[in-house]
C-alpha cells in the first residue's frame, strides 16, 4: 500500500499528468477518439489533435491553476483570495507556472472572472454566479488545497467552496469543489467507502435548509437516486460524477484517465479531476513511468513537491 506521502505526489502528479494525457483530445467526440491502448501523450498517427503545436506532455490550465493555488497556500499559510487571484492573473498575462510560460488554453468564465478581478472587483465577489456559470474551472484546481489542508473537515469544506468563488461564484460549483475535498481527504484517511463518506459529512455539517445542502441534494447528488453516466463535459457536475464513473470502474491509474479521455468533450479536466483522484488512491509509483518521466515542466512541480511534503509532516 503506499505510504501518505506517496498518496500525496501521487495525487499531485496525477492531477498534472491527468491533464496533460488529455490535451491532444479535448473537444472530440467519443466516436472520434483511438482506442484506450492507443492513448498517449502522442496521439496515434492520423489523429488531428486539439492544441497542436503545444509538445506532449505539457499540462494546460487545469494544472497551472492548480500549482497557483498549491503555490499561494504554501507561501501564506493559509486561504488568500486576494493573493490566489493575482496568481491566476499572472498566469493568465505571463505564463506563470504554465510549462515554457505560454498560455493555451483558457476557459470563459475564468477569463471574464480574472478580467472582473484585474478592474478591482475583490476576489471574493470576482466569479460570475448566475445558473449558467457553472463550468468545472474551480474544480479542477481544487486538489491541492485537500492535500496542504490540516484543519478540520467544516473548514477544509469551507475553504473549498471559498476558493472557488474567484472564478466560479454559483454555489454549485461551491459545494463541488468542497465535495471533492472532502472524497480526496476520506482516501486519504483510508476509508471503505470514500465517497459516501465524503457525502455523509457534508450533509452532517450542511443540515436541510442550508443553500449548499440543497444544492447537493437537488443538482449534484440526490439521495437515493441513480446519478446519469457520465458525458466528460464541461460542467461542473457532469465533470465530477465522470470522475467518479471512472475512478470506480478503473482498475488502477492508467484505465481511470484513459476512461476520462474516452469520453470526449472536456478531457483535460476530467482526466485531471480523475487523475488527481486516482493518484492518491495508488500512490505516485501506480502512476505509469512512461507518464511520470516525459511529463514536462517538473523543475515547476518539484520544489512544490517537496515544500507540499515537508508541511505534511508538521
Amino acid at each position: 500500500m503506499p505510504t501518505r506521502e506517496e498518496r500525496i505526489t501521487g495525487g499531485l502528479y496525477g492531477l498534472l499528468i491527468g491533464d496533460a494525457l488529455g490535451v491532444p483530445y479535448e473537444f472530440h467526440e467519443p466516436r472520434q477518439l483511438p482506442p484506450s491502448e492507443a492513448i498517449e501523450y502522442e496521439p496515434p498517427a492520423g489523429f488531428y489533435r486539439s492544441h497542436d503545436g503545444v509538445p506532449p506532455g505539457t499540462w494546460s490550465d487545469d494544472g497551472a491553476h492548480a500549482l497557483c493555488l498549491l503555490d499561494s497556500l504554501l507561501y501564506h499559510g493559509r486561504l488568500d483570495l486576494e493573493d490566489l487571484g493575482r496568481r491566476l492573473v499572472n498566469w493568465y498575462e505571463w505564463g506563470y507556472l504554465a510549462v515554457d510560460g505560454k498560455v493555451f488554453d483558457v476557459g470563459i468564465q475564468t477569463s471574464t472572472a480574472l478580467a472582473h478581478f484585474r478592474a478591482g472587483t475583490p476576489a471574493l465577489t470576482s466569479g460570475p454566479k448566475g445558473e449558467r456559470d457553472n463550468g468545472n474551472g474551480s474544480l479542477m484546481r481544487v486538489l491541492p488545497l485537500a492535500l496542504w489542508h490540516q484543519g478540520d473537515d467544516a473548514q477544509l469544506a469551507s475553504d473549498a467552496m471559498t476558493q472557488s468563488r474567484v472564478t466560479h461564484g454559483h454555489m454549485r460549483s461551491q459545494v463541488c469543489c468542497a465535495l471533492y475535498c472532502l472524497w480526496a481527504r476520506r482516501i486519504l484517511e483510508g476509508a471503505a467507502d470514500p465517497w459516501a463518506q465524503a457525502l455523509a459529512t457534508f450533509r452532517e455539517l450542511y443540515p436541510e435548509g442550508v443553500e449548499a445542502r440543497t444544492e447537493l441534494d437537488t443538482n449534484i447528488a440526490r439521495p437515493d437516486a441513480e446519478e446519469p453516466p457520465g458525458a466528460g463535459s464541461g460542467y461542473v457536475v457532469d465533470c465530477l460524477r465522470s470522475a467518479r464513473q471512472c475512478v470506480v470502474a478503473g482498475r488502477d491509474y492508467e484505465a481511470v484517465v484513459k476512461a476520462a479521455i474516452r469520453l470526449g468533450h472536456d478531457t483535460d479536466t476530467t482526466a485531471a479531476v480523475a487523475g488527481g483522484i486516482a493518484g492518491l488512491m495508488y500512490g505516485m509509483q501506480g502512476i505509469p513511468e512512461r507518464w511520470r518521466t516525459a511529463l514536462r515542466g517538473q523543475d515547476l512541480v518539484e520544489p512544490l513537491v517537496k515544500k507540499l511534503l515537508a508541511h505534511a509532516r508538521g
